[in-house]
């Protein structure tokens, strides 16, 4: 078993460590460096980190339409699963649990 699947790991290993590795190098590289397509890819990657970080949370240079759109699907998912109630659907859901009360077990041997 184990000689019919250690061929199988090494190519996975081997594939896995040839894509990390040239992510790696792309990434350790300066911009300086760069070829123009490599250059443009990060500079639109860093420009759009820029304006994540001033939307604050939000979208990014959001047309109306997508914005409208977004408000009906929070409206939707809201009307689906909130049951009547107002819930905030950005923040995480707080679960609270109750522990069952058990019948107590008659174990009196004198009756």
């Amino acid at each position: 078993m184990l000689s019919t699947s250690l061929p199988h790991l090494r190519r996975f290993v081997w594939t896995l460590g040839r894509r990390n590795l040239g992510l790696t190098a792309v990434a350790a590289q300066t911009t300086a460096k760069l070829d123009p397509i490599q250059k443009l890819f990060v500079d639109k990657i860093r420009e759009y980190d820029t304006k994540s970080k001033a939307a604050g949370g939000k979208l990014v240079d959001p047309s109306p339409e997508i914005e409208k759109e977004m408000r009906d699907d929070q409206e939707k998912i809201k009307r689906q699963y909130s049951d009547g109630k107002d819930v905030n659907l950005a923040e995480f859901p707080s679960f609270q649990f109750t522990e069952p009360s058990l019948d107590p077990i008659n174990m009196d041997a004198k009756k």
